[in-house]
């Protein structure tokens, strides 16, 4: 990782992207996406990460996110990516609904043989640019990016009716995952 990309000090807040290698859409199923909601409240419930925003794309995820227990924000980040690259990976081999499942399949097959951190798969791009959210401009401003990726990817007509992301919970409504709010 990148000097300019570091998380320095883990009691602040980071704006943080995770991409499916190649950009490859694989979030257009229900069940790959409860994959990745059960595992961020499982992070939430066991290892501390306090999120305040989020929005699962087709291909990506981003997030809005802290601490609030004694590990660190990249070990959780490490240890949610790992996990949900191997549950979602493992869940498209037993799909038998999945009509790219050998496609799919193969090119994360084919990244990992070009890498030297993964074994059978490669699901996610290593990097995921953590930027600190100094001050309350930054944050409102990533705040209203992630919530308005849907809307500018033509998901949805209001960045609070999309499924999956907090932008319904700063509407007022609830969403899948608890949150805390940005003040």
């Amino acid at each position: 990782m990148s000097e300019k990309y570091k998380i320095r000090d883990q009691d602040k807040i980071y704006f943080v992207t995770f991409s499916v290698v190649q950009w490859i859409d694989v979030f257009t199923r229900p069940v790959y996406k409860e994959i990745v909601i059960e595992n961020l409240k499982y992070c939430q419930e066991h290892k501390g990460l306090e999120i305040y925003s989020w929005c699962l794309m087709p291909n990506h995820i981003h997030l809005i996110v802290g601490r609030n227990g004694q590990e660190h924000i990249q070990d959780i980040i490490r240890d949610f990516k790992k996990y949900t690259s191997v549950k979602i990976t493992k869940a498209i081999e037993e799909n038998p609904q999945e009509s790219r499942r050998d496609w799919l399949l193969w090119m994360f097959r084919k990244l990992a043989e070009k890498s030297n951190k993964h074994q059978k798969y490669c699901f996610w791009q290593n990097e995921y640019h953590p930027i600190e959210l100094s001050d309350s401009k930054m944050m409102q401003q990533k705040l209203d990016y992630i919530h308005n990726n849907p809307l500018t990817e033509q998901i949805v007509n209001n960045p609070e009716d999309y499924l999956y992301s907090s932008a319904i919970d700063y509407a007022g409504g609830k969403g899948l995952i608890e949150i805390k709010f940005i003040e």
